[in-house]
């Protein structure tokens, strides 16, 4: 049972990341909070890696597996930050989902060297839904105006999936998770510093940058991990697709936002072309 309640614990946590980007992108650039965020996580998994081994140093990968991590958690998050900052917060929360079925498709495909029609049907279907919750129901007609955020949040879900299967062929024997962080809070820094701050930004949104990078960013990977190490993988697996829905009723919930039919339908058939994937593939 407590394999399962870690699990649960990340899901909570990551469910919390739209509301949380949501508030700190009202009083913060997305450079500030990349900066803010990342930082304390960096701080976070270091300092418990670090108690954990009982040792002064964190596990540090090779170039091409820093690379990747890289990529990973920091592309990831700021793709991310600076969609949920030119979109609608419910819609671009859930279009970041479709990496639960870019997860199946890409590891069929380099499982089986070819697209198979069953795998070719659950992208289809995922893109489907993607589209229901662009285009409100209105037969695919794009809100110019939410169009640029709409786009960076499906590549989130393709920077994502990528990272997930590539670092689940790869298999490392260490965690490098402390050293992802560390690194996507050095490239967080030079951003920030880049763009010349002004002083420290409102108190709220703070708090709310303070709040990513030690639960969704911090909390959630310690508790993911002792989770998928202790536990039965198809049963974690099954309980992850509670964070979209959990996601969306958490941003709905904080920000008062709409969370009109086709949305909530849009998000149901990503979520069962992905659930039948992992069937199927």
């Amino acid at each position: 049972m407590k394999p399962y309640l870690y699990a649960m614990g990340a899901v909570l946590c990551w469910a919390s990341l739209p509301a949380a980007t949501g508030s700190g992108l009202d009083g913060l650039s997305v450079p500030e909070l990349l900066f803010f965020s990342f930082v304390p996580a960096a701080l976070y998994l270091a300092a418990q890696e670090m108690l954990i081994s009982k040792r002064a140093t964190i596990p540090w990968p090779s170039p091409p597996m820093a690379a990747l991590g890289l990529v990973g958690i920091f592309g990831y998050h700021a793709v991310y930050y600076l969609a949920l900052d030119r979109a609608p917060l419910v819609e671009g929360a859930i279009l970041t989902t479709t990496w639960s079925f870019w997860i199946v498709v890409f590891s069929s495909v380099l499982a089986r060297r070819r697209l198979s029609l069953p795998v070719l049907a659950v992208a289809l279907a995922g893109l489907l839904g993607a589209g229901l919750v662009v285009s409100g129901g209105r037969s695919l007609q794009f809100d110019p105006a939410h169009l640029p955020g709409y786009a960076l949040a499906l590549c989130c879900g393709l920077i994502w999936s990528s990272f997930s299967v590539a670092l689940s062929r790869l298999r490392p024997e260490r965690d490098y998770m402390p050293a992802f962080t560390v690194l996507a809070a050095a490239c967080s820094t030079a951003v920030y510093a880049a763009g010349a701050p002004q002083g420290l930004p409102p108190t709220g949104a703070l708090l709310s940058a303070l709040y990513l990078g030690l639960v969704p960013l911090g909390l959630s990977f310690t508790l993911w991990n002792r989770a998928v190490t202790t536990g039965n993988m198809t049963v974690i697996g099954y309980l992850s697709y509670l964070t979209p829905p959990l996601a969306v009723l958490l941003a709905a919930l904080a920000r008062g936002a709409a969370v009109t039919p086709h949305a909530v339908i849009g998000m149901a058939v990503i979520l069962v072309a992905a659930f039948v994937g992992r069937r199927i593939a």
